[in-house]
């Protein structure tokens, strides 16, 4: 089978595609032939090999050679535990921490997986996984969203943020986006009552309050998220700077306390709430935003797409 491999850190020039072979499933796995396949954040630290991913996956070489977590697929075998579903099945899910999702075929856990509508097409499906739990588990778990909230999203235009305004609008909420000036008027276009781009203007600085800020890239310090908040208000980061998130962890309990503002971190559950994303999507409510789908011979122009930050909802490669 085919599959986008690499064998050291860098850019996306190390990734390559090679025949490898075809996987076979576990007791409790499932077998799926992928169709579809998203790019994460997660993805592009463990191909560039930064201090904490290096922990993860090898000091000097990756360990595990396959990126790719977000998966869309039809299974092709199972193990001889798995009840849940069978041969044929339409699927999609999360494969973080086991990876493995850049070819042709892959090899899940039975738990990892839910069953893809039939309205749903295979991009779509990749598209969801890891960007739509981290809105989810943001906004609802960690954010308590309430009707009637002013909610700021920072890093609106990618996955996280495409999919966190159409639930936010569930809600009746007024919702600011902030991202780069070629974005703006996406965002404007899916529904974000105001936007802001970043590069010409601080959201931490103009005066505005929120009662909700949901932050993708967590790339400034936790004072001035607490600045941007109104009395009682909460900040979630779903991800970024890993010295920021520590400050997040060590200051968010002072900042509570003292200023009567709330920092919180989403922890990803994977895979927690594809079900209720079924249910939103069969229901017209919420609909993928998808940078391609690229074909897997493109892999190199939508990984730089992605490193460079210019990609518009997920980016997604066709297998």
């Amino acid at each position: 089978m085919k599959a986008i491999i690499y064998t050291k850190y860098g850019g996306p020039e190390v990734l390559q595609i090679q025949e490898i072979e075809k996987p076979s499933p576990k007791d409790d796995e499932i077998l799926i032939k992928n169709y579809a396949v998203a790019i994460n954040d997660w993805d592009f630290g463990l191909l560039q090999g930064d201090f904490i991913n290096r922990l993860l996956n090898g000091l000097l070489r990756p360990k595990k050679k396959i990126l790719g977590s977000d998966i869309a697929g039809r299974i092709e075998a199972i193990g001889k535990n798995v009840t849940q579903f069978k041969i044929g099945d339409d699927v999609y899910g999360d494969l973080s921490g086991q990876w493995g999702g850049f070819a042709e075929y892959s090899c899940a856990p039975e738990k990892a997986i839910a069953p893809k509508p039939a309205s749903m097409s295979f991009s779509e499906a990749a598209a969801i996984p890891q960007a739509a739990m981290l809105a989810v588990q943001g906004l609802i778990d960690k954010g308590k969203i309430q009707p009637g909230q002013k909610l700021l999203i920072n890093g609106a235009g990618g996955g996280v943020g495409t999919f966190a305004v159409q639930i936010a609008k569930l809600y009746g909420v007024e919702v600011t986006g902030v991202d780069s000036t070629g974005k703006l008027d996406m965002l404007r276009s899916m529904g974000f009552d105001h936007v802001i781009d970043y590069t010409r203007e601080d959201f931490t600085k103009n005066g505005q309050c929120y009662d909700l800020i949901l932050d993708v890239k967590t790339s400034r310090s936790m004072f001035d998220y607490a600045r941007a908040l109104c009395p009682n208000g909460t900040y979630v980061t779903v991800g970024g700077s890993l010295g920021r998130l520590f400050q997040a962890l060590l200051l968010g309990p002072w900042i509570s306390m003292i200023a009567k503002k709330h920092i919180r971190i989403v922890a990803l559950k994977p895979n927690k709430d594809l079900l209720y994303m079924n249910e939103l999507f069969e229901a017209g409510k919420v609909k993928p935003v998808i940078d391609g789908p690229y074909d897997i011979n493109q892999f190199p122009e939508a990984f730089s797409i992605f490193g460079k930050g210019e990609h518009k909802g997920k980016v997604v490669i066709i297998m």
